[in-house]
């Protein structure tokens, strides 16, 4: 049968045609959804903040859509949520430095410098200095960078007490496994680590495969850490940063009214993020005190050691951990900060 023999049954096929790709269309937008991975523990103010960023997205991207929010390291290490990211498993991850640097390295300017940042004034200068090109890098390798937080200063729970750098040459250090440049240069000074995913840190430290856990102090009390590494010594080793990425394509696949509810929805979870984090690391302190955890606070003289030490580490990290360039943009902003040439 010639179906354009007859104008009736030509209507009919278009009529046809148009209800099914409208059921096509449909189908699709059922299925728009994001997935986004996290280390962050489940109810904690960063898991709810990505909760908000959810109902905004949900709220602009129509009544079909799904949002999925993957806590607690349920989606693997940070390395592994930015290899599902790649490979379209999770559209987004909320990430410290460690995940980030995976996909852009020039992050690490942020965050493994040790003892150099004194304040969380200094942190944010140079962030929003650096934030634009360090947005761009990202885009150019395929990521969205939506807001940018952080989680406290790295302090060291330990087994036993220490308060100089030489006390922790007999201890076993977690490090990530995803960061063989700093266990190079840990091994060259001395120092053992263990590289770990974050989810075997604390059976690893009940079975003493490792000592020590560079953490922050909300991360140690959420995750129950300081349990069975009840020393923390008191110093501000380095700040942990980190962002909510997106990918591209996931941004791509957005109307630009649902990009722009995201962004600002991101936006605000960011500053919330940075302000609620800093307040509670002296309230995780605090509680964690009140239930055994034993404070230990380095001397003049000891601060001057771990000053030195870090120092010493600048020229090992500059070039390896950091690109040179990057490293001297850092310091040339906080030199302008400091000056009080600040703009």
């Amino acid at each position: 049968m010639n179906l354009f023999a007859n104008p009736s049954r030509l209507l009919a096929g278009f009529f046809f045609l148009a209800i099914a790709l409208t059921s096509m269309r449909d189908g699709i937008a059922a299925d728009k959804q994001l997935r986004i991975g996290s280390l962050v523990p489940k109810n904690s103010l960063y898991h709810r903040q990505l909760m908000d960023v959810g109902e905004s997205w949900r709220a602009a991207q129509g009544e079909n859509s799904k949002y999925v929010v993957y806590p607690d390291g349920s989606q693997g290490g940070e390395a592994e949520m930015a290899r599902r990211m790649r490979i379209g498993q999770l559209q987004g991850a909320l990430l410290s430095v460690v995940g980030l640097q995976e996909i852009e390295p020039s992050i690490n300017a942020l965050q493994v410098i040790p003892m150099l940042f004194r304040s969380w004034e200094e942190v944010d200068y140079v962030r929003e200095k650096m934030r634009a090109s360090m947005e761009k890098k990202f885009l150019d390798k395929g990521f969205v960078v939506l807001a940018w937080g952080d989680a406290g200063w790295v302090r060291f729970f330990s087994k036993d007490p220490a308060v100089r750098p030489d006390d922790f040459k007999k201890m076993k250090f977690f490090t990530w496994g995803s960061e063989p440049d700093q266990q190079a240069i840990m091994k060259s000074l001395g120092y053992t680590p263990v590289p770990l995913e974050t989810s075997d840190i604390l059976p690893a430290i009940q079975t003493g495969m490792i000592n020590v856990v560079p953490s922050t102090p909300y991360y140690a009390l959420a995750t129950q850490i300081y349990t069975s590494a009840p020393h923390m010594l008191e110093i501000n080793w380095a700040p942990i940063v980190g962002a909510l990425v997106l990918t591209k394509k996931a941004w791509d696949d957005m109307s630009p009214a649902t990009q722009a509810a995201m962004r600002a929805a991101s936006e605000k979870a960011g500053v919330q993020i940075r302000a609620k984090a800093r307040q509670e690391v002296n309230d995780a302190v605090d509680a964690m005190k009140k239930r055994g955890l034993t404070v230990n606070r380095p001397n003049a003289e000891q601060m001057r050691e771990w000053t030195e030490f870090a120092e010493k580490l600048y020229p090992r990290i500059r070039g390896t951990m950091v690109a040179a360039d990057t490293f001297d943009e850092v310091l040339a902003h906080l030199k302008d900060f400091r000056s009080g040439k600040a703009k």
